[in-house]
């Protein structure tokens, strides 16, 4: 058991830096490690013939070695604690070599590939696939140099055939897939929308005299459209089918497959005589063996496409979507890779939040009491916005009530709901904001007003407040208690000028503040604040969580197996460090300086970071994949397009690509905020903001510090003086954001 302890401790250190070796060659001789009486130097024969000499400690490889196998592959370079880590060499008996980035045996990182068929690739890897940007040189003379993913060309990319025809644009799943133009030989091109390796969408074929045919494109000849434009040298009749390009054209544009690896090096383990890893490293291995369904080793590529109509599969009759020999691949070696004690993390489907408030329900007249006030509001007439306001349109006083009777007024419409008055506040300042937050009138009441009802949220926050969505999710309407309204006009001033001189600020945006007061015995008031809501997004948000810093009470301690996407998790459930591109940590950093000197004058405290967390690459069981840990983001210029069929402008806190690297926590009996990394890294989509800014310091808040210091940590509670509130989240968020580089 000791053992097998000993390799849990070793999965959940961070990965360390490794010293690169590079040698003029990828053949060139490596050089020979610095031995020291710390790690000695040893020479080993092993029963069933596989040697190892090198350096070792602790009954392990550990440090430089070179290991030979009795078939014939040998691996020369870096190990770590028994697994090769690092910069090695691995070469097999067909001659075939890799000389590159190691990670718990798996060529991960930047490194380079010759086949024996003379295939060279050099690029990125990840969990020995080729996922990043790389260049491929194939044994047939074709070439391709782009982006990979997962083993397939994917991305942006380039395919020169050796014939002289050349592909430049976008891929999918190793097919070409979105805009791109095709050049032959002949210099004819096709230049347009593509789908599995074929034109198909609106597109131009144009020949070299100048002439074109533009329309609809079609594998299916019913569907295919367009028209002729003969050049001005052109003349007589012409006669062309566009199918010509299908059936002739693209005959002789076969992508080539890659050649296939036999052995990964993660396959071949010592029969170390240690304690439980012998077991644990051979089940591991056998049952990546066991998935190779040929027995002939797994593919890093796939077999050539074909052209014939069945361009969705290989020609070999393997599938080119989920499950494919590569896609299957690399979810087993992500299962190796994780090694014990690494969080099983696994996705739900995205479902919808919130109950429709239908009639019966119990807020079904607050909600058309609610509609028609902003139908109202929003729809007043009123003179031209400016966004230079006078003092007097932040005063307190500055509201306006209207009366709703059912049976309607001069200017109110006649409604089936109970007779109620409707309050503004602010009315100006709050207009001004709505077109500060460029949100158009119209669109802004249809959301709210429109036929649609509203979403009313499982279970009221913990101050008591009820939460309602609009059907679109753009909006999220709050219901707030008298000081919460009152910290909210009293800040209004601050606030406005804040989100003026900041376009990039994390605080929730404000557009409405309003109080529905019902008549008779009841004298009911009700008041609420609509704002933003924050997860409105083209992203389905896989996991979330509200950060404060402290550590009282922040742990939901729910199994992985009962996560909804939908839970909020808290500070000492999360299992994530965020590294962001220099220019948007840098940015990040300002913006969260900027906004909580604003609360700390305002004399806020208990606000939050929520965190969004959008994993892109998510494998058939909703596991998230993990990513090449060498691929820092921190380098050159922050890369626009998503990859993953997405095309926008990045805004901080909308969309921002990140890697989270995946921590652990120590099982001491103390809470640890932020785990240790692990080195394991997925690649995300993060957004976030500040919210509940509206709670002051007062004397609740004050006495429940009193009263709590004396239970516990005073440090580890949320309700503490503002300024040294947002020192402590300060510190927490730029622990759990970092730069990546």
């Amino acid at each position: 058991m000791s053992g097998i302890v000993k390799v849990w401790e070793a999965k959940l250190k961070k990965s360390r830096g490794t010293v690169k070796r590079r040698a003029n060659s990828i053949f060139a001789a490596m050089s020979v490690a610095h031995v020291d009486d710390e790690h000695p130097h040893v020479d080993k024969d092993f029963p069933n013939h596989d040697t190892y000499s090198g350096q070792w400690s602790d009954n392990w490889p550990h440090g430089h070695g070179t290991c030979s196998w009795a078939d014939g592959c040998t691996y020369e370079g870096d190990w770590h604690h028994g697994w090769m880590m690092g910069h090695g060499r691995f070469s097999w008996p067909s001659g075939a070599a890799y000389e590159g980035g190691f990670k718990n045996a798996f060529m991960e990182g930047d490194g380079v590939f010759v086949g024996s068929s003379n295939e060279r690739y050099t690029g990125a890897w990840q969990s020995n696939l080729r996922h990043g940007k790389g260049v491929c040189q194939y044994s047939n003379g074709d070439k391709y140099e782009g982006h990979w993913r997962r083993g397939l060309p994917n991305g942006k990319g380039k395919y020169s055939w050796i014939n002289g025809n050349q592909y430049v644009g976008h891929w999918r799943r190793g097919r070409m897939n979105g805009n791109g133009i095709m050049v032959w030989a002949n210099g004819n091109r096709y230049e347009g929308s593509w789908e599995a390796g074929l034109p198909w969408g609106n597109g131009t074929f144009r020949w070299v005299d100048g002439s074109c045919y533009a329309g609809v494109w079609s594998k299916d000849q019913s569907e295919q459209s367009g028209t002729y434009y003969p050049s001005s040298s052109h003349s007589g009749s012409f006669e062309w089918d566009p199918q010509e390009v299908y059936l002739e054209n693209l005959s002789d544009c076969r992508i080539h497959p890659g050649e296939e690896i036999g052995d990964y090096p993660c396959m071949k383990m010592l029969n170390w005589p240690c304690d439980g890893e012998e077991v644990l490293r051979n089940s591991a291995v056998n049952n990546l063996r066991a998935s190779s369904v040929d027995g002939g080793g797994l593919s890093n590529a796939g077999s050539e496409y074909s052209f014939d109509g069945s361009s969705a599969r290989f020609e070999s009759g393997r599938d080119l979507g989920e499950g494919s020999p590569g896609t299957r691949m690399a979810e087993d070696l992500d299962t190796v890779a994780r090694g014990v004690g690494r969080p099983h993390i696994v996705i739900k489907p995205t479902k919808r939040q919130g109950n429709t408030i239908s009639k019966g329900h119990k807020n079904y007249d607050l909600m058309l009491n609610l509609q028609l006030g902003i139908r109202h509001a929003v729809g007043r007439p009123a003179p031209s916005t400016t966004l230079d306001l006078k003092p007097s349109a932040f005063d307190p006083r500055e509201k306006v009530w209207t009366k709703f009777p059912p049976s309607g007024s001069k200017h109110t419409p006649p409604h089936q709901s109970c007779d109620f008055r409707w309050k503004d506040y602010c009315p100006l300042v709050f207009r001004a904001l709505r077109q500060l937050f460029k949100v158009d009138p119209a669109d802004y009441m249809i959301s709210i007003c429109g036929n649609d009802a509203l979403r009313e949220l499982s279970s009221p926050g913990k101050s008591g407040s009820f939460f309602y969505l609009t059907n679109d999710d753009r909006y999220m309407i709050k219901t707030m208690k008298k000081s919460e309204a009152k910290v909210l006009i009293r800040m209004l001033s601050d606030y406005y000028k804040h989100v003026r001189a900041f376009e990039n600020t994390l605080v929730t945006k404000f557009y409405g503040l309003h109080c529905v007061k019902l008549t008779g015995a009841a004298q009911k008031k009700v008041r609420f604040v609509i704002i933003g809501n924050l997860f409105c997004t083209e992203y389905a948000i896989h996991r979330r969580f509200d950060l404060k810093g402290s550590s009282h009470g922040r742990l939901t301690d729910k199994p992985e197996s009962e996560i909804e996407p939908t839970m909020t998790l808290k500070d000492l459930d999360l299992n994530f460090i965020f590294r962001l591109h220099k220019s948007w940590f840098r940015d990040f950093c300002s913006q969260i300086d900027r906004d909580c000197d604003l609360l700390e004058q305002e004399r806020i405290m208990d606000y939050s970071l929520l965190v969004g967390i959008h994993f892109k690459d998510l494998t058939n069981a909703g596991e998230p994949l993990i990513m090449c840990a060498q691929t820092p983001l921190g380098n050159g210029s922050p890369d626009r397009s998503h990859g993953c069929g997405r095309s926008t402008t990045f805004k901080l806190g909308a969309n921002i690509p990140a890697r989270a690297e995946l921590t652990v926590r120590k099982n001491n009996g103390e809470a640890q905020l932020v785990g240790e990394p692990t080195g394991e890294y997925y690649d995300v989509v993060l957004i976030f903001g500040i919210i509940d800014i509206l709670q002051d310091y007062d004397i609740s808040k004050k006495l429940e510090h009193a009263y709590k210091s004396f239970q516990f940590d005073p440090t580890s509670i949320s309700a503490v003086d503002p300024k040294q509130y947002s020192k402590r989240f300060r510190d927490f968020i730029f622990r759990v954001f970092t730069e990546d580089g």
